[in-house]
């Protein structure tokens, strides 16, 4: 877990042969969450005892400016790519020493709906960081050789993910996300992160972001008979605060840090009141001889049971969907705009939905009427800005929190100067003769957040040798057609003009179009440029 200061130390260590990794032998997953496979405890505590020569051998710390680091990658690496992982390292241009994120996908699953697991794999500098981070690391590690293992069948693809350089600023993690298209980061539809789940003098919290999410962990815990607790002491201070400042619902488990356990937590849990959670928290005696087995054990199996129920395909229960309409839209600062929000039942039955939205600029909010729906039902989302909100793209995230499972929804909002200047097609466009088909030219107008007036201008410049064989129409970007000039019989070569259109039932954005058409045989001519003034 980030943390201000830095320690300097050196430890001692438990020596572990580099890859093997023993596990009973395992059957297909079964139907149900319930029946997710043991994580196994021995083969996590084989993954730490690595951890801690790597460790040993790198100064005693696999800080992210070291080569320790870089050689607990290489092992987490090696496993994952055995076990039939697609892994990419992606290197951090602003973590120290240019470290490199471990980024592994389970090559299944519907790849537009990803259920990503994270944990910071370096460690301060005055220690191994065994507990903060190895326990997450190790733990998410052997979770996804568990699922290469049995190999269930998924319906959601699983990302999982080793951050470099948390410890300086959640540096590694906010690199990723920041580098993400628009795109990429709406098929993310959990984040779940783990720092810190062996402390010595421990406590089971539960990450509170998302109600959703921590019910799954939650029931997980009710059912071996462990009371939790939300987790206000890792509150922005470790990688789920990347993801969630992008919109993406989070999730997560912890055992405590620095903070002092509580009387009423060691009635309910067990150990020292009035001591840390885990007083080696960043010292040089975070090692392996600082975490037990019992915090390590039940954390690890919750999360096996978490990403069973979120991802394996015959977990899927009760689902929904939620959309936006439009997607896009454009304001200048001072106004608002409004967007439908529509949920439909999926899969089993309907469920109450909570709605948020993220990613907004400053001076702008965000509401929805109603705030809460049924799933199958639909709201209102207003979306204001200020007179000082900046200009620019903003990709707005909305959130649906559903009491089973969680949606999000992509929304780009526009904020700008006012663009309702004249635009001008130049490019010259023939005009068949009698009896050919109508012609189009298109102006796009865009920025300008009204409706056109009511007199909008048309400036049109066409050459033909009988300008009485024209009929023009002005197409609106909905397809509304306002005639500006009939045929008739004036032989008058070319035409020069401008005419004026109420158009102030039309939304001033989008494409416009000039129509043309010859009416009358023999003369031909062609469109030079038009203007349009909404």
């Amino acid at each position: 877990m980030k943390w201000k200061s830095k320690i300097g130390a050196g430890v001692t260590a438990l020596a572990a042969v580099l890859g093997v990794v023993t596990a009973p032998a395992a059957t297909a997953a079964p139907a149900t969450a319930l029946a997710a496979p043991d994580i196994s405890l021995a083969n996590i505590k084989t993954h730490l005892n690595q951890l801690q020569t790597i460790a040993n051998n790198n100064g005693g710390t696999r800080s992210a400016r070291g080569g320790g680091y870089a050689a607990s990658v290489s092992y987490v690496e090696n496993l994952l790519k055995n076990a039939g992982f697609t892994t990419t390292r992606q290197t951090c241009t602003s973590c120290l020493g240019q470290s490199q994120n471990l980024i592994a996908e389970w090559p299944q699953g519907d790849a537009s709906q990803v259920i990503m697991l994270g944990a910071h794999l370096d460690s301060v500098s005055a220690g191994p960081g065994i507990n903060d981070n190895g326990s997450g690391s190790a733990s998410i590690l052997e979770t996804a050789l568990t699922l290469a293992r049995t190999n269930p069948a998924m319906a959601k693809r699983v990302r999982f993910a080793w951050w470099a350089d948390e410890e300086s600023g959640l540096v590694g993690s906010k690199y990723y996300v920041n580098n993400l298209p628009s795109s990429e980061r709406t098929k993310i539809k959990t984040y779940l992160n783990f720092d810190m789940i062996g402390s010595k003098n421990w406590g089971y919290f539960v990450y509170d972001d998302v109600a959703s999410v921590k019910a799954i962990f939650d029931e997980y815990f009710s059912s071996i008979g462990i009371q939790t607790e939300g987790d206000s002491e890792g509150d922005g201070r470790s990688d789920h605060a990347s993801f969630k400042s992008a919109g993406i619902p989070v999730g997560g488990l912890a055992t405590g840090a620095g903070d002092i356990k509580s009387s009423a937590q060691a009635q309910k849990w067990g150990g020292t009141a009035g001591a840390a959670f885990d007083n080696c928290y960043h010292r040089a005696c975070d090692t392996t001889a600082n975490i037990p087995d019992t915090p390590l054990e039940k954390n690890s199996d919750a999360i096996g049971y978490a990403l069973w129920k979120l991802a394996v395909a015959t977990t899927q229960g009760n689902d929904f969907s939620v959309s936006l309409n439009p997607t896009a839209g454009t304001v200048q600062p001072g106004q608002s705009l409004q967007v439908a929000v529509s949920t439909a039942t999926t899969s089993g039955s309907a469920q109450s939905i909570s709605l948020s939205a993220s990613g907004l600029p400053a001076g702008a909010t965000a509401s929805f009427s109603p705030a809460t729906v049924q799933s199958g039902g639909s709201s209102t989302l207003t979306i204001t800005t200020s007179s000082s909100t900046p200009t620019g793209s903003f990709p707005v995230t909305v959130t649906a929190d559903g009491a089973s499972v969680d949606h999000t929804a992509s929304f780009t909002l526009g904020v700008g100067t006012s663009s309702c200047a004249p635009v001008t097609n130049g490019t010259r466009l023939d005009i068949p003769d009698y009896p050919g088909a109508a012609v189009n030219s298109t102006a796009t107008v865009g920025g300008c957040a009204r409706n056109a007036s009511g007199t909008t201008k048309v400036e049109v410049h066409i050459t033909h040798t009988y300008r009485g064989d024209l009929v023009i129409d002005l197409v609106a970007p909905d397809g509304t057609a306002y005639r500006l000039k009939n045929s008739s019989s004036d032989s008058t070569p070319n035409l020069d003009t401008t005419y004026t259109v109420n158009a102030s039932s039309e939304a001033a954005n989008g494409a416009w179009q000039l129509r043309l058409r010859d009416v009358g045989p023999a003369d031909t001519g062609y469109l030079s440029s038009w203007t349009l003034t909404v």
